[in-house]
Parts: structure tokens; sequence; C-alpha cells
């Protein structure tokens, strides 16, 4: 399928109207606003849980990707983790999953991520990159907030996004919640692809991508949680990509950057590094962002390249066991 057809908003939207069919069986609720916006709470005011962390994963995907919850063991530990799996992975991951979009509006503040970033190209270098331009008339947007936006900040999308508010639904869900936690570790296929493209190799040549990671613990706290979170991809982060690039040398030079343990702040709970850098991701070294594991599999060669492991210590000194 050609990439200008590929329409993440329109797909996200679908996943949407069957969650406000019935959003109780997803423990969500959904409020239209003043201007006629859809907004969806997955975990502010709402219920929320796996189902709903799930969903709010496969929107986040543009509708590109599959998401399931399961348990797997990290040495003794067994833990709800999340799967992931794509066959458009530049546009899924980083052309909508990719939490690249800062909302500061008045006092209102959140991440946001999702297919609406593709409207509002947030941030431009990214779509330029994956060569992805979405043209919908309807869009989607995932905020990571303990609040639901007020009507200036639906405004404010709308408007960025180039559609009328009453195209625009907005999914809540806070980073202390379970939907939290498993959004979050659904993100580890997209960890992996944002640390290649950084280190330089071109994200169109990824042709399918899979994952998993533990779901952690939920924090109440939001500084504790966002340490657990990381944690849980960081050290227990499992990717595995099929590509197809014409230099193995540096395919395999790649892949032993591509994982956490390349980095110097390496062996520590994430908490602590955060708590060191003044609660500032600027000043965390931007190696560390990776999956715990990567295995990388050239479909122009047939070769197969590894690096990084699961590390089941960290994960349960980040839980606290």
């Amino acid at each position: 399928m050609n990439a200008e057809k590929i329409s993440v908003n329109l797909n996200a939207w679908k996943i949407v109207e069957k969650v406000c069919e019935n959003p109780e069986s997803y423990g969500a609720t959904v409020k239209e606003t003043r201007s006629g916006a859809r907004v969806i709470d997955f975990g502010v005011e709402a219920e929320g849980g796996l189902l709903a962390g799930k969903v709010v994963t496969e929107i986040c995907l543009g509708g590109l990707g599959r998401v399931e919850v399961t348990q797997k063991q990290y040495g003794d530990l067994i833990l709800p983790s999340v799967s992931v799996y794509t066959d458009k992975p530049a546009i899924a991951t980083l052309g909508s999953q990719f939490a690249g979009w800062r909302i500061k509006v008045g006092e209102y503040s959140a991440i946001g991520s999702g297919p609406a970033r593709a409207l509002a190209r947030k941030p431009k270098s990214i779509y330029k990159e994956i060569s992805y331009r979405d043209e919908a008339d309807v869009a989607v947007i995932v905020l990571e907030s303990s609040e639901e936006p007020p009507e200036e900040v639906i405004e404010y999308i709308s408007e960025k996004c180039g559609i009328k508010p009453n195209a625009l639904s907005v999914v809540v869900v806070p980073t202390s919640s379970i939907a939290g936690f498993v959004q979050v570790s659904g993100r580890v296929v997209e960890t992996g692809i944002h640390r290649f493209s950084r280190l330089g190799l071109d994200p169109k040549v990824f042709v399918s991508a899979c994952g998993f990671a533990p779901v952690m613990p939920v924090h109440p706290d939001t500084v504790e949680a966002m340490g657990m979170m990381n944690d849980a991809i960081l050290y227990g982060g499992v990717t595995y990509y099929t590509v197809a690039c014409d230099d193995d040398e540096a395919l395999e030079r790649l892949t032993a950057r591509a994982v956490s343990s390349a980095s110097r702040e390496y062996g520590r709970p994430f908490i602590e590094i955060f708590r060191e850098a003044n609660l500032d991701f600027y000043k965390v070294d931007p190696d560390l962002f990776a999956p715990a594991s990567v295995t990388v599999n050239n479909l122009k060669t047939g070769r197969t390249f590894t690096a990084g492991a699961v590390n089941p210590e960290m994960l349960r000194k980040s839980i606290g066991l």
C-alpha cells in the first residue's frame, strides 16, 4: 500500500467510534465539549484498565499495529506484558505513536501523541524523514495527562490540525493509571526505531517490527510512575526488527549501540537518574532511551544481529522487591 494512501487518523477514528458505541466495556467515559469535540477518558475519572491500555496503544499506532496484553516471566518474576507488532513500522511508530507534541495552553500542559501529530506535523522533521503526510478531515490525539483539556486546548489542537473542533477526538490517559502503564510499555518498538533513527539509520528501511515489555505495578506518584515505566523498556523491553538495508557492517555497528546497556547511565533505576537530572529528560543521557534487547534481521542479506539482554534484577529493584 502506498504510504500516501494510509491515513492514521481515519484508522484511529474507527477504533474510537467502536469505543464510543460501548464505552463502559472499555472502562471509558465519553463527553462532548461545547465545540463538539469528543473527549474519551481512560483513567482520569473513568476506571480504565488493561483493555483500555490496549486500545489506547492501538489508537496511538494509528490502527497500523496489533497489541495484546499477556504475561511473561523475567527471571523469577512474572509480570503482565504488552506485545506489539506492525508491518508499517515507520508510520505507525514515528508518524503516529511517538510522543512528539508538547502541548501547553495557559495553565494546561500535556504530552501529545497519536495520529493528530501527522496533521499538525509535530515535529516536522520526522514527517520529512519518513516521507509521510496524512490529509484526513478528522483527527485523534492521545494526551498523557491527569486532567481533561479545557475548551481553549481543544481549539488549539483543532487549529493546528486544520480541522473543525467537532472533527476532533481527544483520548486522555493519566500517567499513574493502569491504561497509562500499558500504553507506555506498548511503546517498546517505537523506542527502538526512534533510537536507530537518531543513530542515523533511515527509518524507511524498517519492513516489520515486533516486541514486548512488562507492565510494571502502578504507582500513584507521577514521578515514581515515570521511573518504573521507563525501567520497563530499558531493562525489560525486547524488540525484533526486519529491515531492508544495503550495509550489514553499519547495521551491526548500530545494533550494538541501539540498546539501553550502551548508555553510561545503565544499571540504576531510572528514578535515580531522573532525580539527579532535576526531573529534566533532556539532561538524561539520550543513549539510555532504548530497549533492553534488540534483534535485527536484514532481508537483503539474510544476516541477523542482536545486542543487549533483559535485566530481571533491575526490574525487581525498580518495583522495590
